[in-house]
C-alpha cells in the first residue's frame, strides 16, 4: 500500500493538519489541542517572542517538547521590507528557510496583498527561503507565485478569523484543476471540521488552522474533530465520489428479473 503523505518542499508529513499558536486560554491548552491535533507543523511569530518577561522562552519550551516543525510566519507585516526582514530574522531564531509569507493589503478584512506578496516572495526564493505564501483565491496571483518557484501555496478560505468556511470553491478549484502538482493548503476561514472536509474533498493537500481550534469552548476536542474531518476528507477524495445525476436513480434491485439483467 503506497503511503499517502503530504511534501513541503520535499519534507513528507503524515498530517495533513497545521495548526497556528495563537489565541489560546493558556499555554497548557495550546500544547493539549497541539497534541490532540496530530499536526507536525506548528506555526508561529516571532512576535510572540517578549524579551521583557521572558514570555516568550516559555512559549518557545513548549513548542520545542512537541517535536514538531516550526513554521515562522510575518504576521503583521505591511510592506515587502517589513515582510523580507522579519523573515530573515526567524531563520536565524528558528533555524529553518521555511516561511510562511503574510502580507496585509488590507486592515479591514485582512486580505494578503497580491503585488506586494509576489515581489517578497521573488526576494525571499532568491535568499534561499522555502517560501509557503498565503494568498487569496486569485488564479493569476497563483500563476505567478508558481512561476516564481513556489511549490505550495496556501489560499484563503475566506478571511482570517472568520470561520466563514470555503467562500469561493469554484475559484480553489481551478487552482487546484490547474497545479495538480502544487501542494495546495487552505489557510484561513476555516471554522467547523465541514468546511475541512468540503476542502479536502475537493483535493486540497492540507488544511493550517488556528482559531477554530483556539476559539472552541474545548480546543482539544475541537483539535481531535478536526483532525478526523480531515482524514475523511482525504479518504473520500482518494476514494473518488459517485458522479452527481439529473435525475432520480433507483438504488434497489428491478423486481422479477436477474441481477445480471440491470443496467449499471
Amino acid at each position: 500500500m503506497v503511503k499517502d503523505t503530504v511534501s513541503i518542499y520535499g519534507t513528507e508529513l503524515n498530517s495533513r493538519l497545521l495548526i497556528g499558536s495563537a489565541l489560546y486560554p493558556s499555554p497548557q491548552i495550546m500544547q493539549d489541542a497541539i497534541i490532540a491535533s496530530g499536526a507536525e507543523i506548528v506555526t508561529l511569530s516571532i512576535s510572540r517572542q517578549n524579551p521583557q518577561d521572558n514570555g516568550g522562552q516559555h512559549f518557545w519550551n513548549i513548542i520545542q517538547s512537541l517535536g514538531v516543525h516550526i513554521l515562522p510566519n510575518t504576521a503583521g507585516c505591511h510592506s515587502v521590507k517589513d515582510a523580507v526582514n522579519m523573515a530573515k530574522m526567524s531563520r536565524e531564531i528558528f533555524q529553518t528557510d521555511w516561511v510562511k509569507l503574510e502580507l496585509v493589503g488590507d486592515d479591514y478584512n485582512l486580505q494578503p496583498d497580491p503585488i506586494d506578496l509576489v515581489q517578497a516572495t521573488e526576494i525571499l526564493l532568491n535568499d534561499g527561503f522555502k517560501v509557503l505564501p498565503y494568498c487569496t483565491d486569485d488564479l493569476v496571483i497563483a500563476r505567478h507565485l508558481v512561476e516564481l518557484g513556489c511549490e505550495v501555496l496556501m489560499p484563503w478560505g475566506s478571511p482570517i478569523g472568520t470561520g466563514k468556511g470555503l467562500l469561493n470553491p469554484y475559484a480553489l478549484q481551478a487552482i487546484r484543476d490547474r497545479y495538480p502538482d502544487i501542494t495546495l493548503i487552505v489557510d484561513s476561514g476555516i471554522g467547523l471540521p465541514s468546511h475541512a472536509v468540503q476542502a479536502m474533498e475537493m483535493g486540497v493537500d492540507a488544511i493550517l488552522l488556528n482559531t477554530a481550534i483556539a476559539h472552541a469552548n474545548k480546543p482539544q476536542q475541537m483539535a481531535e474533530a478536526f483532525k478526523k474531518s480531515i482524514e475523511a476528507g482525504r479518504s473520500a477524495y482518494l476514494a473518488g465520489p459517485m458522479t452527481e445525476q439529473k435525475s432520480a436513480q433507483p438504488s434497489t434491485p428491478k423486481i422479477d428479473s436477474p441481477f445480471w439483467h440491470h443496467s449499471a
